[in-house]
């Protein structure tokens, strides 16, 4: 069934046209394919198993080197394209994402200027493709779509993601079987023009879709849209799942259903804000003061990183009202401190070693090394707690790369990530 499709320029996100009797009709009329799934993720149980709990036993416990996993997804702008690549440039970020949705076909001009601009920064790049429902009735447009952009941007882009967000019905995909539908041709296009795809772009926490999806389909890298802004702070629970027990099980989902160890990315998250009006993607709990997004962006980044189980991670964006690092509600665009946190997190954690985390009851603290330089990043989940270092400090900086007066080696840790040197 299609529905007419409606974008929310705002939130940078469809509106969900469907309704709820619609799509609970569908999904009963297609119950036999959930048997399917149930039977795909059944036949797979005992490895993942075994995967998770190895994973989780050697999590934060092995040296892991940082070098450059860190990534930012930027949206053209045709007035102010330089600008937005200053930005980036500012953050100490290398790799972005952009979307090219298949209802903009005709702007791929647009696109390619905006990706001719990127060599000049020496950005590595990634377009993420994104498909509506008529694209699922339209197999041919679909293909048409795909092979455009393939013969157009292979030469700039590094891969491309096949759909998105596609286990939500607003984004046009009522079933993992009309993604398979959409993912199945960029198969022998990719081979044709000799491109790399990522997939399969599933958000939020439902893994189940990865096994009969990776079965059918060879990607270069394994994705997620991996949010968990529904649970407020990163370290939450969600049905007795925090961030870190979620890339345990993530990966494990993945290898066990490959065979073999793959690289895994995510390639989508953030925390939108509060007071942001029609410019956020969600409303009520998930939406967050912007000190609350600046310190949640650190600790999420450093939970999956120091895990040894993600290769990169893209933070959805650097400029947008709603969400982003930067807002752009004004003519002069401002700086949020989220953005000012992923620089000094980027300038201190690329090419530095995690060489463990020192277990507290109340801290985290993340030990990191880089050339001759020790130093911890470390918050606390709750209330501030002061901590007394075993090594003689050497200096603190703040999320923002400020410095930070000391005394001694006693010093007050608070939901705020702090980078301590110690000697």
């Amino acid at each position: 069934m299609s529905f007419k499709f409606r974008w929310n320029v705002y939130a940078d996100q469809p509106h969900n046209v469907a309704l709820k009797k619609e799509r609970l009709r569908y999904h009963l009329k297609h119950t036999a394919s959930y048997f399917g799934l149930l039977a795909s993720n059944i036949r797979r149980a005992v490895p993942v198993l075994s995967l998770y709990r190895e994973y989780r036993k050697k999590m934060y416990e092995e040296p892991v080197r940082i070098e450059s996993p860190v990534a930012l997804s930027v949206s053209p702008s045709e007035e102010r394209a330089e600008e937005v690549l200053e930005l980036l440039k500012e953050t100490g970020v290398r790799k972005t994402l952009v979307r090219i949705p298949s209802w903009e076909r005709g702007k791929l001009d647009v696109f390619e200027k905006f990706f001719k601009l990127l060599p000049k920064y020496d950005i590595e790049l990634t377009i993420a493709l994104l498909q509506q429902r008529d694209d699922v009735f339209n197999p041919s447009r679909w293909q048409h779509f795909l092979e455009e952009v393939f013969s157009r941007f292979e030469g700039n882009a590094s891969f491309f993601e096949i759909g998105h967000a596609w286990n939500r019905t607003k984004w046009g995909v009522w079933s993992y079987k009309e993604y398979l539908k959409l993912a199945l041709p960029a198969v022998s296009l990719a081979q044709k023009y000799n491109v790399k795809l990522v997939g399969p772009a599933v958000i939020d926490f439902e893994f189940h879709l990865y096994p009969p999806v990776l079965k059918a389909i060879p990607f270069s890298k394994v994705s997620s849209l991996l949010y968990v802004d529904r649970m407020g702070a990163p370290e939450n629970l969600q049905y007795g799942w925090d961030t870190s027990r979620k890339i345990a099980l993530l990966k494990a989902v993945v290898d066990g259903s490959c065979g073999r160890k793959r690289d895994l990315w995510i390639t989508e998250v953030n925390w939108p804000l509060k007071g942001a009006g029609k410019y956020s993607p969600a409303s009520g709990k998930p939406n967050v003061s912007e000190e609350e997004q600046a310190n949640y962006l650190v600790r999420y980044f450093i939970l999956c990183l120091t895990s040894g189980l993600v290769e990169r991670i893209y933070w959805w964006q650097l400029v947008a009202p709603g969400y982003g690092l930067i807002d752009s509600r004004k003519k002069e665009w401002r700086r949020r401190p989220s953005f000012y946190a992923l620089k000094t997190m980027v300038s201190l954690l690329e090419g530095s070693t995690f060489t463990g985390k020192i277990p507290h009851p109340d801290v985290m603290i993340f030990s990191f090394c880089k050339g001759k330089n020790n130093f911890v990043v470390c918050w606390t989940q709750g209330a501030p707690c002061e901590y007394v270092f075993p090594r003689r400090i050497t200096g603190m900086l703040s999320r923002y790369g400020k410095e930070i007066p000391f005394k001694g080696d006693r010093i007050k840790i608070d939901a705020c990530p702090k980078y301590v040197f110690i000697e």
